[in-house]
């Protein structure tokens, strides 16, 4: 079910419009069935096509004078319902030129401004369940709303980002163009590509590719088996939704709270806090013991994966290795 918000703009005009002219049905019919009660100066006969033009005349406000009513019936029916109806009407036009000039000029300008800030800013390609989740997560960890782009073909979807405080596009993300010269790819962070299909979702990805080498690229997948395919395409991360779901559904099985924790390591709002680390400055010779209160859970180092237990044995980080950390949660309540 739609709301009035809901709709795009041309189907408001239509309604807006059939109300109008069913409006002026209403009157045409009420003015004939009276039209003994006006008098036409011209030729003194009221024909059908005269009260059609006294209608329209009398409800533009134009007015010529040349038909007239004459009778108090005909007069109260002008005062009374004529009026009530012409104010209505012009309420329409008035509200209807705000909608589609002066609310879309402001909207233009206001996109422009947000769009000439952009720089390292993450580009959202689809904005249905998975983006708009994507989207909700990165405002929770703190992400400025106009460092993040959204474009989707949708118009309530659109409207949704908007109402979100994010710049938001209409339109195909396959297209170069609108990927270029209104979400500024060049100069993105990283693009996440949740479409909802994955040939979709693999031409998005070699558009941005083909716009930009250097960003991260993050990819939904469907079927676990185009995930090679998005990998040889140049995604970093390809993550397939239906298949965390069924590991956490599996873990849920026989035990009642590994997926609550699992789901804090993902969320702002857990209690468990990870992070990834580049190893560099003060960090570079450190040991496990150095890193607490942080608990060290994983090294990566030039294409390979290092256990905490490594360097239980006086191994140390290296410039360059990138840390997975547990990081206790600051608790900000005052204390007693």
């Amino acid at each position: 079910m739609h709301t009035p918000s809901d709709l795009d703009p041309g189907r408001t005009l239509l309604i807006r419009l059939g109300i109008v002219l069913l409006l002026f049905g209403l009157l045409i019919g009420l003015l004939w069935l009276d039209r003994e009660g006006l008098k036409d100066h011209s030729d003194g006969h009221m024909s059908f096509s005269d009260v059609v033009y006294f209608t329209m005349v009398t409800v533009t406000t134009v007015g010529y004078g040349d038909i007239v009513p004459v009778t108090p019936r005909a007069r109260m029916i002008d005062a009374l319902v004529v009026t009530p109806v012409r104010i209505f009407i012009w309420i329409i036009f008035l509200g209807t030129a705000y909608q589609l000039a002066l609310r879309k000029f402001t909207e233009v300008f206001r996109m422009a401004k947000l769009q000439s800030n952009l720089d390292q800013h993450v580009v959202v390609c689809g904005f249905g369940h998975t983006g708009y989740s994507a989207v909700k997560e990165l405002l929770a960890k703190g992400t400025n709303p106009e460092h993040i782009v959204v474009i989707d073909p949708r118009d309530d979807r659109v409207r949704t980002a908007v109402e979100l405080g994010i710049v938001a596009l209409k339109g195909d993300a396959t297209q170069e163009g609108l990927l270029q010269h209104a979400a500024f790819l060049s100069q993105a962070k990283a693009v996440i590509i949740a479409s909802g299909r994955d040939d979709t979702n693999a031409l998005i990805l070699l558009t941005v590719r083909n716009l930009n080498s250097r960003c991260r690229v993050i990819v939904s997948a469907k079927e676990e088996e185009n995930v090679k395919l998005f990998r040889q395409g140049g995604a970093q991360t390809i993550i397939s939704p239906a298949t965390y779901g069924g590991y956490m559904l599996a873990a849920a099985v026989d035990q009642q709270y590994l997926a609550d924790y699992l789901e804090d390591f993902l969320t702002a709002g857990g209690q468990v806090n990870i992070v990834e680390k580049k190893v560099e400055g003060v960090d570079i010779g450190k040991t496990t013991q150095d890193l607490q209160p942080d608990v060290l859970l994983r090294v990566y180092r030039q294409g390979t994966i290092l256990s905490p237990w490594e360097f239980q044995n006086g191994q140390r980080l290296e410039s360059g290795d990138v840390m997975l950390l547990f990081r206790p949660v600051k608790d900000d309540k005052p204390q007693s």
